[in-house]
């Protein structure tokens, strides 16, 4: 497979860093010959140093037989222009980062369609989707539904008073076959467990289990889970306004924005939404509009130092839910280790989002998870595949993947070792993000 990436920046090096793990055939775009150069010395990738816009980079690149084109610069038309340009020249399929939420309305995707770019990411709607799920399921940290909710994969950070605590996996699997841990991160390392392992305080477990049992795994990681309904948000981005256009009803929202121009041009495009001028890392502010009474907290400004705080201001006056923004991708394991509830990343979300586009047809879904060096996916296996040859005890698989559960004619299971995979199971897989090139194989 061929694959073009215009864009050096964080998402288009972030996908080719990913993409060049699995040998395919990567190209990667950008203006900046410093930074293009670095990369061709640690990856797997031929790098082009020139506009994407223009015809000859294109045809050197050779745009004429990629399978997809991915335009992901920080500039909006720009990524339009180029995926029409590769569409001429005979790209198969074409993905357009975009900043304008009117391009994605149905009645405005379809121009797209037809004038060359078949997909459109807008990283901000994807953000405030993402923040909407995290704030129905408050008590944990990630929450993702596959197999269309058959299977769900749930994060939740483990307290002192959780009843799986030091306890050898091994020996938890025999009284829990209501779930499988996928993952524990502990610190700022990533660990998939085998049968001795064992949870800590502190750390961040993965869980994989069935809809029925998501009221058990909460019981057993000691969570609470509430009501939201009034929520602060600092930070007028766009993010924050299209959080209040999708924002169940239930939930009612105010804005904290230090900008008053800024402000007063909230004000008109969401007259529902309360607008308040000034700092939100304002602890007399934040005391004024109500920060005790407040069930959930989001920082969502453009600084990432400004909603750590700011999320960290919120937990000392008792507010259960906070999320933060964070853009850096080095430092979302700081963020993680402040204890500051969920992380959100625009850039790994819509990268994500992309790499979806990769999997086989078959595949249905994908997602680079916040802590950014693992992924989980879900595959559907095809005939006479390695995996259907043995039960998944037997299977040596490599220490950096592990099957967390399957559908198999419309039900749902959790895996164990004594479980036999076979042909046409949707498995959900959770992997490092080194290993994504061996479930090829695996699945036939």
């Amino acid at each position: 497979m061929k694959i073009i990436i215009a864009g050096a920046g964080e998402v288009g090096t972030h996908l080719a860093k990913l993409l060049s793990k699995e040998n395919l055939d990567i190209v990667l775009v950008d203006t900046n010959e410093e930074k293009l150069h670095w990369l061709d010395s640690n990856y797997n990738l031929m790098t082009i140093t020139g506009s994407p816009t223009s015809f000859d980079i294109l045809k050197q690149a050779g745009a004429e037989k990629t399978d997809l084109f991915i335009a992901v610069t920080p500039f909006e038309s720009r990524n339009i222009v180029a995926c029409q340009f590769a569409k001429k020249l005979g790209s198969h399929k074409t993905v357009a980062r975009i900043n304008n939420y009117e391009y994605i309305s149905p009645e405005n995707k379809s121009y797209f369609k037809e004038s060359g770019v078949d997909e459109l990411i807008y990283p901000e709607m994807l953000a405030a989707q993402e923040i909407v799920t995290t704030l129905k399921h408050n008590w944990a940290r990630n929450w993702f539904e596959l197999c269309n909710g058959e299977l769900i994969l749930i994060g939740a950070k483990i307290r002192e008073n959780a009843s799986i605590l030091d306890q050898p996996l091994s020996e938890l699997n025999k009284t829990h076959l209501l779930y499988h841990i996928a993952a524990i991160k502990r610190r700022d390392k990533t660990i998939i467990p085998r049968g001795s392992d064992m949870v800590q305080a502190g750390d961040i477990v993965y869980f994989i289990t069935t809809p029925e049992h998501v009221y058990d795994i909460q019981q057993l990681t000691g969570k609470k889970k509430i009501d939201v309904h009034n929520i602060i948000v600092v930070g007028g981005s766009h993010t924050a306004v299209r959080l209040a256009k999708i924002l169940p009803d239930s939930m009612h929202m105010k804005i904290i924005e230090s900008n008053k121009d800024k402000c007063y041009a909230l004000a008109n495009e969401i007259p529902e939404v309360v607008i308040i001028n000034g700092d939100g890392r304002d602890i007399d502010l934040l005391k004024d509009e109500g920060i005790k009474d407040t069930d959930a907290f989001v920082a969502l400004t453009e600084t990432t130092e400004t909603n750590i705080l700011a999320c960290l201001s919120a937990k000392r006056f008792g507010v259960v839910k906070t999320v933060a923004r964070v853009e850096n991708l080095s430092f979302i394991p700081t963020a993680e280790g402040l204890d500051i509830g969920s992380v959100i990343n625009k850039k790994l979300l819509a990268a994500s989002h992309i790499f979806q586009l990769l999997l086989d047809e078959d595949s249905s879904n994908a997602k680079c998870l916040a802590m950014s060096d693992a992924e989980v996916a879900e595959l559907v296996v095809k005939e006479d595949a390695p995996i259907t040859q043995k039960p998944v005890k037997d299977l040596n698989l490599p220490r950096d993947i592990t099957l967390g559960g399957l559908i198999r004619d419309g039900k749902a299971m959790i895996i164990n070792g004594n479980t036999q995979i076979q042909a046409n199971d949707r498995v959900m897989v959770f992997c490092m993000d080194t290993a994504i090139h061996k479930l090829g194989k695996l699945f036939g």
